[in-house]
């Protein structure tokens, strides 16, 4: 309970100062090579194959016709980090001011398998 707690008071701080954003914390030991932001897939569930996660990602503040936008950044933010897709694991739209503001948390990963490094280079 304290934790969405926590999360819907951060989620109204991000709101409340007026722009957009997207946090990624880096949650993997390493480095991959960064990939195109182009290629980085948006996913509403974990894949069945197997995967490494790379970072935790949450982003704030946007109108609620900006969700292409939206996950644009969030492919701009986690392809550095070698992500090949985001899963999103919550999201929601929060009134400020009488505004409709879309939210989101989650998680950057790599697949791991045939063609992929199956560790980070060091």
């Amino acid at each position: 309970m304290r934790v969405g707690l926590t999360f819907v008071a951060m989620i109204l701080t991000l709101t409340l100062t007026g722009c957009a954003t997207v946090d990624v914390t880096k949650t993997a030991k390493g480095f991959f090579e960064p990939t195109r932001p182009d290629d980085v897939e948006i996913l509403m569930s974990r894949p069945s194959r197997s995967f490494v996660e790379l970072a935790t990602v949450s982003t704030a503040n946007w109108n609620t016709e900006e969700t292409a936008k939206m996950h644009n950044a969030m492919r701009a933010k986690t392809a550095p980090l070698g992500a090949q897709a985001v899963v999103i694991t919550d999201s929601g739209i929060v009134i400020i001011r009488n505004s409709p503001k879309l939210w989101c948390t989650g998680f950057a990963l790599r697949y791991e398998g045939p063609g992929q490094p199956s560790t980070p280079a060091e």
